[in-house]
């Protein structure tokens, strides 16, 4: 792939810097692909998506895991290397294939401390992120498995910027926290409602605001704290 030189990144946190912040750090910013269930290392680049999704995921040591975040074209992987740490605790993989922009750690941790808007907007993202770790935490805990899919679902086409995307069971019921047949349920009862359908590993939404009235208010609530605090 060739190295980019556009002003315009299609990232929305890259997007949001001044010109010239973005012109300093554009030299350095090298396109790479986001392949599906690759694992993301962080410890000596950030990685800013453009298309494609990124799942956070915090394991237990039996093996059970569940997603605790996801990053696309909206934010970068990871806040661990904005706050200086270098062995992030949680585990990331690719969830959508895509595209994304990676910058070393160093040279960003450089632009922060030489640029307080990059440094502030950093923080914002930050903020958002941790609202919605929180939020998710407590959806996981208080809502309905269906309402559980359906957010994570319209979450999953926000990033793929499409309404047909990869996705199987097992991941699915992964990223939710519960073994294959709940997440073959939940699935299954939206697909029944029409408002999705489900085929040889390929999911498609097919009544968006049907998904949007079947899922929670954490979706919205996640929505609008990255938008207040970080869209451009």
């Amino acid at each position: 792939m060739q190295r980019s030189t556009h002003t315009k990144t299609d990232n929305y946190l890259l997007d949001t810097l001044s010109p010239e912040a973005l012109m300093r750090l554009q030299p350095h910013l090298e396109p790479v692909d986001l392949l599906l269930a690759e694992p993301i290392d962080s410890t000596e680049y950030v990685c800013f998506p453009v298309c494609g999704m990124i799942s956070i995921v915090a394991m237990m040591q039996d093996g059970d895991s569940i997603e605790i975040g996801m990053i696309g074209r909206e934010g970068l992987h990871s806040i661990s290397a904005i706050l200086g740490d270098d062995s992030p605790f949680q585990n990331a993989m690719v969830q959508l294939p895509g595209r994304a922009l990676r910058l070393r750690t160093l040279m960003l941790r450089q632009e922060m401390q030489a640029d307080d808007a990059l440094r502030r907007l950093l923080l914002r993202y930050i903020q958002a992120t941790m609202r919605a770790v929180a939020q998710s935490a407590a959806c996981n805990r208080l809502h309905l498995l269906e309402q559980r899919c359906a957010r994570w679902l319209l979450a999953c086409q926000d990033r793929a910027q499409a309404d047909r995307f990869p996705m199987t069971h097992e991941f699915l019921a992964m990223m939710l926290g519960v073994r294959r047949p709940g997440g073959s349920l939940a699935a299954g009862s939206l697909q029944q409602n029409g408002l999705i359908t489900y085929s040889h590993g390929t999911m498609v939404i097919v009544d968006r605001q049907g998904l949007e009235a079947t899922s929670c208010e954490c979706y919205g609530v996640i929505q609008d704290a990255f938008v207040r605090l970080v869209a451009p």
